[in-house]
């Protein structure tokens, strides 16, 4: 049996799917999880990150575990506690979820530090680990949608700044890989689109599956930290600007890794925005 925890986010919810539909045993998991979120057939259990006791239960006849990083509550993960408790229970494989800053921004607060705890954590649990570090979601773009349906207008920073965007599915599907299969213990994979594209080009391509013109409009670095700060902590949403308005080679760089692990390409962000296109109409 597999538990998938932040099994309502972009990632586990395509992750529990993605299982299901392989015909395996899953426990979905999340702080307000509800039938409406699983497939039929899949169990749910609300559980908090934040509270490792609330997990124990969770993983009575597991033999692998999904760990998301925590997003803005990281820094409240007991790591060591969930892992403890997961190879209590006979859990043998842990795939965790955290993020391509932690190998580019180590030396940030919200990014590189408590995501390098979390993965030392992982890595000295005595489990076989696999660590994925995504850059940039294609998801990010739901923050579009009131303004895309309101007016077809996209606004962000930096709109000819460009990253290699990844679908989350594809991250889903590499996690499955992971949980599933042997032969990724041990490693690290960087995940990412296919193509570097900006946002400007994101509003195209929006634009294009829509059938009408949907315009860029850039917002300032002020303009975009306030909007950030309705839903991230500060030190988070300074290091969101600095990666989306200053990335480093490696954060711009287009890795093999999906491609090396599905045995094919990373879906682009076309293809994510056709499967997603009802929620900009």
């Amino acid at each position: 049996m597999i538990v998938v925890t932040g099994a309502t986010g972009n990632v586990g919810g395509a992750l529990v799917r993605v299982l299901a539909e392989a015909g395996e045993k899953v426990t979905a998991t999340s702080r307000n999880i509800s039938e409406a979120d699983v497939p039929g057939g899949v169990e749910h259990v609300k559980a908090d990150l934040v509270d490792a006791a609330s997990l124990r239960p969770v993983f009575d006849g597991a033999d692998a575990l999904f760990l998301q990083s925590g997003g803005a509550s990281a820094h409240l993960l007991r790591t060591d506690e969930i892992l403890d408790a997961a190879a209590k229970a006979g859990v043998g494989r842990v795939v965790l979820l955290s993020s391509l800053g932690v190998a580019t921004r180590p030396d940030s607060a919200s990014h590189g530090v408590v995501g390098l705890a979390i993965e030392e954590a992982v890595r000295g649990s005595g489990l076989d680990w696999t660590i994925l570090r995504p850059g940039n979601f294609a998801s990010n773009s739901y923050a579009w949608i009131p303004s895309v349906r309101a007016e077809r207008t996209v606004m962000a920073p930096f709109g000819d700044v460009a990253l290699p965007t990844v679908d989350p599915r594809d991250i889903a599907e590499v996690a499955a890989a992971a949980l599933r299969e042997d032969g990724h213990a041990g490693r690290f994979y960087e995940l990412t689109g296919p193509v570097p594209i900006t946002p400007r080009e994101q509003a195209e391509a929006i634009g294009a599956v829509l059938g009408e013109p949907v315009r860029f409009a850039k917002l300032t670095p002020d303009e975009a930290r306030a909007r950030m700060l309705d839903f991230m902590p500060p030190d988070v949403a300074e290091t969101t600007l600095e990666v989306l308005g200053s990335p480093t080679p490696a954060e711009q760089r287009v890795s093999p890794d999906v491609e090396n692990v599905l045995k094919r390409a990373p879906r682009t962000y076309a293809d994510w925005v056709r499967d997603h296109i009802a929620v900009f109409r």
